[in-house]
């Protein structure tokens, strides 16, 4: 019995020693193209019109590529200017056909739509759909999704299943949404990549916000919805030309780059964790 609980205070006091002391877990390290501290990916939701109508071509200006989560029937009422951006090496990334999420949204519910009561296989398909729209009128295949609302589930109480694996099984990552952490490169995983708001945000809360959460070589996803001057879900254009201009500046440390592309190389140089 003495032993045992020997065993017990000893691996106590080793876990409050690790706890106490962040230093004796072993950081990994990471490193980026060009000697930078931290990639950042630029990412919108949705096909709102004012991506294309605006965000484009401040993007453009700048020689940034973004990640542009869509779904369907948004594009449809965009589909040049959308097919303009594939040309111009923006990603295309999958948002669902329906953009389904809580219930708790009454204007989805007055669609007779939620996540509460619907099934994986309606999702899968749902999500399929769009992907077959996508190849066929914007000529890509998505890689890259974005959970709408940031939901990862279907059903209620114990009947309650998660839709991560599905996105796992038909794509490389899926990002979620309101999220408080940045992505650590070296563990991170993929079907769940962190999203940071930057609607509604000035320039200098959005700084703010990046050295607060660039530690260990974070890996920042930024995502917005429309772009322009507006409410809570817009993304101000002119502090998205400023945020262009402070992350491509070599001497802030930021790698920019689409979440795919950035995707593909942190899985390349990725260490092992323990």
């Amino acid at each position: 019995m003495l032993k045992i609980s020997s065993l017990i205070m000893t691996i106590s006091v080793l876990s409050f020693s690790a706890i106490a002391n962040p230093e004796s877990q072993k950081y990994l390290g990471f490193n980026y193209p060009h000697k930078a501290q931290n990639a950042v990916s630029i990412t919108f939701d949705d096909a709102r019109h004012s991506q294309v109508d605006v965000g484009t071509a401040i993007l453009n200006r700048h020689q940034v590529k973004a990640t542009f989560y869509v779904s369907p029937f948004n594009v449809k009422q965009r589909l040049t200017q959308w097919q303009d951006a594939v040309k111009s090496g923006h990603e295309i990334a999958n948002h669902t056909s329906s953009h389904v999420c809580t219930g708790n949204f009454e204007w989805l519910r007055a669609q007779d739509l939620s996540l509460e009561h619907t099934t994986l296989k309606w999702l899968e398909n749902d999500i399929l759909s769009a992907q077959q729209y996508l190849k066929d009128h914007l000529g890509v295949t998505p890689r890259a999704f974005a959970y709408p609302c940031g939901n990862t589930f279907v059903g209620r109480g114990i009947d309650t299943k998660s839709y991560v694996p599905l996105i796992a099984k038909h794509f490389d990552s899926g990002r979620t949404w309101l999220d408080e952490s940045a992505n650590n490169p070296n563990f991170t995983d993929f079907a769940q990549l962190t999203g940071l708001r930057i609607d509604g945000m000035s320039f200098d809360e959005i700084i703010t916000m990046l050295d607060q959460l660039r530690e260990n070589n974070a890996w920042l996803i930024l995502a917005g919805h429309e772009v322009g001057n507006g409410d809570q879900y817009t993304t101000d254009a002119k502090v998205l030309e400023q945020l262009l201009v402070y992350l491509k500046d070599p001497a802030n440390g930021y790698w920019l780059d689409t979440v795919s592309n950035v995707s593909d190389y942190v899985r390349q140089q990725r260490k092992p964790l323990n």
